[in-house]
């Protein structure tokens, strides 16, 4: 049978110099006088480097991802959202609820959206995949409740007709926004292609009409 030896080492005692010197590679080093160096030169400085929240708030990225908003044409004020249900199908919380219809007009129209803001996770799927920019992530990060679930509805969400035809709306820039060189980077369709080569034929029928009259 096996027996198990406890072997106890035995460390010789320190001189007062050794324990100065252990005490000094653990306790102070060179990063305390950095440290304090940095904490006097910021003192003296004597400026405030704390956002007095809320009266003065930090500038947002456009990127930021806060609590959704609804946009309408700027041309028209018309409503954006064409009802595809792709925002809905992507959402991974499964938090987004639509229910659309055909109105008098025989178009296409969203009666109902509503978004849980309780399972939310701001991931911004919904704003990439919509092709109309119609749901995007607003700057409004300040919706703190009571309740455990909060919901918006579309008339909580939608931007308002009045901010629209006075001119103070804009184009969003942030999540799901078209990139500045978009037109650079989007293919011409077969019918630019078509309509390309007809202009280059008109060119060179007018060119020979030209020469047949000059001649």
């Amino acid at each position: 049978m096996s027996k198990y030896i406890k072997i106890v080492e035995q460390t010789p005692p320190l001189s007062n110099a050794q324990k100065f010197v252990r005490f000094w590679n653990r306790a102070l080093k060179g990063e305390l006088f950095v440290g304090l160096w940095l904490v006097f030169k910021e003192f003296y400085k004597a400026q405030i480097h704390t956002v007095q929240y809320p009266l003065e708030k930090l500038p947002l990225s456009p990127r930021y991802r806060a609590v959704h908003e609804l946009k309408r044409l700027l041309e028209s004020g018309n409503e954006r959202c064409i009802g595809c249900g792709l925002c809905e199908k992507i959402c991974v919380a499964n938090c987004i609820r639509m229910e659309t219809g055909y109105g008098e007009d025989k178009r296409k129209k969203v009666f109902e959206y509503s978004i849980n803001f309780g399972r939310c996770i701001y991931c911004g799927l919904c704003a990439e995949v919509c092709p109309e920019l119609a749901i995007v992530h607003s700057k409004r990060y300040e919706n703190a409740s009571e309740q455990r679930a909060s919901f918006a509805l579309k008339e909580d969400m939608l931007t308002p007709i009045d901010k629209v035809l006075s001119g103070n709306d804009c184009e969003f820039d942030g999540v799901g926004s078209v990139s500045i060189d978009a037109d650079e980077r989007i293919k011409a369709t077969p019918l630019k292609y078509l309509e390309s080569s007809n202009a280059e034929s008109t060119e060179s029928q007018e060119i020979t009409q030209k020469g047949e009259v000059n001649a």
